[in-house]
């Protein structure tokens, strides 16, 4: 019994010390806002170690009625955040990007401000408590569902913040959701649809695509085959292609799951690194 319990704490202590990422959480108040908001950080092995080093960030961006702590406590593998953030040696933050914000600036809600948030307070905030790379070569964001549509808008609107955007299972034509509570978080924020059609279709990303084409920002944007939003990603695929716009696109199997989301994020944090190097080199 003694040498099982030894090799019990051995076993324990290897597991505890691998995952050597740590979680923090940070509040920030949002001024456009006026109020507190939460982020949770997922910093690297090295960071306390390699005391001058400065590193990439990831905003990473939860879904549609979710919160900053999806991507920590709703992926099966729970190590999937911490492990990455060692293996690409890259900061992730998780922003609460609201109940149904879309990640917009709302014109008729003054409390709905979040591409102000995410752009510019999250950002000052991170950068300011953490030693992030505070060019645009060290910024990407990405994000499921909601904040898939969040990750290529914001980049696509802010093309010299980031280096990078990924999405995952985004609703990429807000414009083409019909009723129910996804229609009705949408009028919340741009008046009804009937009366504003024009301000759903300028803010679909589908719809986007002259403005990705004039961008520098390097996409990737994949969806399971199964899932309900398939359509609109197809869409914006076709549309890149017609316009001859350089992206990478994926169809793999799954649905609207975090099973799905969970094996999609490390080829987006593979591709991040990629085009980092090829920065790099230039």
């Amino acid at each position: 019994m003694h040498t099982k319990y030894l090799l019990l704490l051995l076993t324990l202590f290897t597991f505890y010390t691998t995952q050597a990422a740590q979680v923090d959480t940070l509040e920030i108040t949002s001024t456009a806002m006026n109020q507190k908001l939460h982020a949770g950080i997922v910093v690297p092995d090295s960071y306390k170690k390699q005391k001058k080093a400065t590193y990439p960030v990831l905003y990473l961006l939860h879904g549609y009625s979710g919160d900053f702590r999806d991507w920590l406590t709703k992926v099966p593998d729970k190590s999937v955040l911490t492990s990455m953030a060692d293996q690409y040696q890259t900061i992730i933050v998780t922003p609460d990007g609201g109940f149904s914000s879309w990640y917009l600036d709302s014109p008729i809600d003054k409390n709905s401000r979040y591409e102000t948030f995410i752009t510019q307070e999250l950002v000052q905030v991170v950068e300011a408590k953490y030693r992030a790379i505070t060019a645009r070569e060290g910024r990407f964001i990405s994000g499921l569902s909601m904040g898939g549509h969040g990750a290529l808008y914001l980049s696509t609107r802010h093309p010299d913040m980031y280096l990078a955007a990924g999405s995952m299972s985004g609703a990429l034509d807000i414009a083409s959701i019909q009723g129910g509570d996804l229609t009705k978080s949408i009028e919340a924020l741009l008046g009804p649809k009937s009366q504003n059609y024009g301000q759903f279709i300028q803010n679909s990303v589908v719809n986007m695509v002259p403005q990705i084409k004039a961008s520098p920002v390097k996409i990737l944007f994949d969806c399971g085959v199964d899932d309900f939003l398939i359509e609109s990603n197809r869409e914006l695929h076709r549309r890149l292609v017609i316009e001859k716009v350089p992206h990478e696109y994926i169809e793999r199997p799954g649905a609207h799951t975090w099973a799905y989301w969970g094996n999609a994020l490390p080829y987006h944090l593979l591709f991040f690194q990629k085009a980092r190097q090829e920065a790099d080199k230039k």
